[in-house]
């Protein structure tokens, strides 16, 4: 679920073409068996995280997986509402529906105009119109995962059976810590509802490292095409992508915004993806979940920003070695 005010920042993605998902990228394969050997500093980024998330008027969870091997948590086991995260996890069961029922991404989707509601996050709507049409899942998937669109998000619900086929789907592929209970028109009905969709950082870093690093991209090519359209997103540039600007470095990575809770509260700032360092050998995934924030949009975002920094330098530091 996102804010009803949204950074300004999730307006680039209108810049990008939907059809965007398609163009050449070039992503690494086999990084477990390229990957240096020159071991992560993992005591000082243990330190350094743990230090910048003391004191904190917010609850922050952090997981970094590197190179598949090596571990840093930071409240890593805890729960956090995932928020628009979890159209990722949402998307991987998309892909499994459509291999299993022999559906391509450039099937077309019926769409009635009562799936489009008005008063939600959405530029498909803004685009389109409320009315009857049809669409292909590709561009579903592109409005869901690039823009976060919350009308798109629930379509897709609606295609594979609803929040519980997803979440019986990553209980199968044995991340039972990210928990689907709950569509985005249910959660904007009722923002509490926000933390039943809940994630472990160490559990979403550990499906953006089975995505990207395991081979599960190569899976089909609705899987790779997912892969795809994260990395050339164009939203929260401000989150976990701020130290990589101006180097080779690449993301894939979807975030999560939350409006304000009772207690006045943002229910949560999130990003996760996993990092192709510049020398296309080295990776890492990452999780930084920040609920119930007493800060602002821009002080929490900034918080994931400067932890994506402490990562980032360290591991690239030690990459370019």
């Amino acid at each position: 679920m996102r804010a009803y005010i949204r950074p300004l920042i999730i307006f680039l993605c209108a810049l990008i073409p939907l059809a965007s998902w398609c163009h050449t990228v070039s992503l690494p394969h086999d990084t477990t068996e390229k990957a240096t050997d020159s071991p992560p500093d993992i005591a000082s980024m243990t330190s350094l995280l743990k230090d910048f998330a003391a004191g904190k008027d917010a609850r922050i969870g952090i997981a970094v997986i590197i190179n598949g091997r090596d571990t840093v948590s930071v409240n890593g086991h805890r729960d956090f509402p995932m928020l628009s995260v979890y159209k990722f996890p949402q998307a991987i069961a998309v892909a499994d529906y459509c291999v299993r029922h022999g559906i391509s991404s450039a099937d077309t989707v019926a769409v009635g105009h009562e799936e489009i509601l008005a008063d939600t996050w959405s530029p498909m709507r803004d685009r389109y119109g409320i009315r009857d049409l049809r669409l292909p899942l590709s561009e579903l998937l592109a409005y869901s995962l690039q823009q976060s669109d919350n009308n798109a998000c629930d379509i897709l619900f609606r295609l594979i059976g609803g929040p519980q086929a997803a979440d019986s789907l990553m209980n199968t592929l044995g991340f039972d810590n990210i928990v689907m209970a709950s569509t985005e028109e249910e959660m904007h009905g009722d923002t509490y509802l926000c933390y039943q969709n809940r994630s472990t950082p160490l559990a979403m870093a550990r499906l953006f490292d089975r995505l990207y690093r395991q081979g599960m991209r190569s899976e089909s090519a609705m899987h790779e095409t997912i892969a795809t359209m994260m990395i050339q997103c164009a939203t929260g540039l401000n989150r976990l992508p701020a130290p990589m600007a101006g180097t080779n470095a690449m993301i894939g990575h979807k975030t999560g915004t939350g409006a304000r809770n009772s207690q006045g509260r943002i229910i949560g700032i999130n990003d996760a993806g996993y990092v192709f360092l510049p020398d296309g050998r080295n990776g890492y995934s990452i999780a930084v979940f920040i609920a119930d924030s007493a800060y602002d949009m821009a002080a929490t975002e900034q918080l994931i920003a400067e932890i994506s920094t402490i990562v980032f330098n360290i591991l690239n530091r030690r990459d370019s070695l």
